[in-house]
């Protein structure tokens, strides 16, 4: 499978050179205490313009709408202790309203690289679809399940990018599925969700595996410190490469510390640049003891580190609003919120099974379907 990218000359799959995707994220925000919007605009536009320099196809942010994301629970993730979930995705909703996002955009349009973002839930998508204009997805790892989301985004027809972090092979499987059924376009990316990801436990030998097995595009995301495993997983077969990306690790934020700087961003282009022309490269790199350390089992596995991620960034079901008994269940009806562990109904993969029933009982708005609540 090739995916073309509409009103671009990005054609990502066999055959074609490596996307290279510079992912700022929300590293616009580089401060604890709050900036005006002008002041991320500013760094968002300074880290495209490095991404751009520095030799990436594309560069990519996220998206949040708090109001049909997260629930105003006080957790704390794993990864980043600077602010509880809730006033985090907050923050980053109040940090980028509607003509941020389109200034931005049409910021990287004129200097000629390739915008889009991960909406974190349906109503970002619908925002960045319909008031923006978007031509790709990205689905982070936390979203796999997210069939609210992927529901709308398959309806989109644009196609999708989706990782594979902190899910086990099943769940991997149910959501191609679902994307398959759906006539999507998609591409899957290998990742391990860990903050740093150790190069031994990066198991890069799951990106040829996921080439067998689904038949698309596959490529990388990697939380890895440094070039060498980007590198091996373009020699492995990778036909896309994300990596986190900032001025340097030192800011303040949830990414950062993950992240390339532009010096490294330009050094991992240009070597993955220089494996595609000369094919025998892969064995030099393949044959490092960094990257031999972390190819790992030809099989996709939920990693020990990366379970601890589950409970804070998978989501259940709610009324997006006051549903009464008796009426038939829409999708818009539905929302999938963060975080599962703390609400207690419908794991969001089950939207199927909610969509188009009967209420059973008066559901109220933000509250979890249950079973129980489904004729």
């Amino acid at each position: 499978m090739i995916i073309e990218l509409k009103d671009s000359h990005i054609s990502i799959g066999s055959g074609n050179a490596v996307f290279v995707v510079a992912e700022v994220g929300k590293g616009f925000i580089q401060t604890e205490a709050d900036q005006p919007v002008e002041v991320y605009l500013a760094n968002a536009k300074e880290l495209a313009r490095l991404a751009k320099e520095s030799g990436a196809d594309a560069v990519k942010f996220q998206t949040h709408s708090v109001e049909d994301e997260q629930a105003n629970i006080n957790v704390v993730a794993p990864h980043f202790k600077g602010a509880d979930r809730y006033n985090w995705v907050k923050r980053n909703t109040l940090a980028t309203p509607v003509w941020f996002w389109r200034e931005l955009k049409n910021y990287c349009d004129e200097i000629g690289i390739f915008f889009f973002s991960t909406p974190m839930s349906r109503g970002a998508a619908k925002l960045l679809n319909e008031e923006v204009g978007v031509d790709l997805w990205k689905v982070g790892s936390g979203d796999i399940l997210d069939f609210v989301m992927l529901d709308y985004l398959a309806s989109t027809k644009n196609p999708i990018i989706i990782s594979g972090g902190m899910s086990t092979l099943e769940e991997v499987d149910l959501a191609a599925r679902f994307l398959k059924d759906r006539s999507a376009d998609f591409a899957l990316l290998h990742c391990v969700s860990k903050y740093p990801c150790p190069p031994e436990e990066l198991q890069l030998r799951t990106i040829g595996f996921f080439k067998n097995r689904y038949g698309v595009p596959v490529g990388f995301s990697d939380h890895s410190i440094g070039v060498d495993s980007a590198l091996a997983a373009v020699a492995l077969g990778a036909q896309i490469v994300e990596k986190h990306f900032s001025l340097s690790r030192d800011l303040w934020g949830s990414d950062h510390k993950v992240a390339m700087t532009p010096s490294e961003l330009a050094e991992l282009v240009s070597g993955i640049r220089q494996l595609e022309s000369d094919p025998y490269k892969k064995e030099e790199y393949l044959s490092k003891d960094i990257v031999r350390a972390g190819l790992g089992d030809s099989v996709k596995t939920l990693q020990e580190g990366e379970a601890q991620f589950r409970p804070f960034f998978r989501k259940t079901l709610v009324a997006l609003r006051d549903i009464p008994a008796g009426a038939v269940i829409t999708s818009d009806m539905v929302g999938a919120m963060r975080p599962q562990a703390h609400l207690a109904g419908l794991p969001s993969e089950k939207f199927e099974a909610v969509v188009n029933k009967i209420a059973r009982t008066d559901i109220a708005q933000r509250q979890p379907i249950t079973p129980e609540m489904i004729a």
